[in-house]
């Protein structure tokens, strides 16, 4: 009889423990205050000109372009590199770019690219909700800001 209590004694202490654990897990962490901060820190060390949008994404325009506009269902052709606010860079594109939908791509891009028209370029500064989120994805951790420097070469 007292192994059977001590048998449930301590299952019931293991499945507390283990609520506690999940729950801490699965909580979302909002990195909305870091990242902004980040962010504008960033573009007062650079001397940048950028613009705000309602969604936290920050976009600077070098060149405005001078072809075709797309929409954020439009498939176009980009050339890119991806880097973070200490300059790393963890993705480039060749000169020629690559092609996609803006429905395809992360949420920053989906937004931001329809600011340029064909030719244009600049910056996209992207917060970690409107790209990988909390829990990033391959070399991008969880709440990290993420940069592009863009030149939209062609609406498709």
């Amino acid at each position: 009889m007292k192994s059977i209590l001590l048998s449930l004694v301590s299952l019931l202490f293991v499945s507390c423990l283990s609520d506690t654990n999940t729950e801490v897990e699965t909580q979302a962490v909002d990195y909305t205050v870091k990242n902004e901060k980040e962010i504008v820190d960033y573009i007062a060390a650079n001397k940048l000109t950028a613009t705000r949008t309602d969604s936290g994404l920050y976009y600077v325009v070098n060149e405005a372009g001078t072809g075709i506009k797309p929409t954020a269902s439009s498939n176009v052709t980009v050339a890119y590199k991806g880097y973070y606010t200490n300059g790393n860079v963890f993705d480039k594109s060749t000169d020629e770019g690559i092609s996609f939908g803006l429905n395809q791509v992360i949420k920053g891009w989906t937004e931001g690219i329809p600011y340029f028209k064909e030719g244009g370029s600049g910056i996209l500064l992207v917060p970690s909700a409107l790209g990988y989120g909390n829990n990033g994805s391959g070399p991008i951790p969880g709440g990290a800001v993420i940069l592009f420097d863009v030149k939209l070469i062609k609406v498709n």
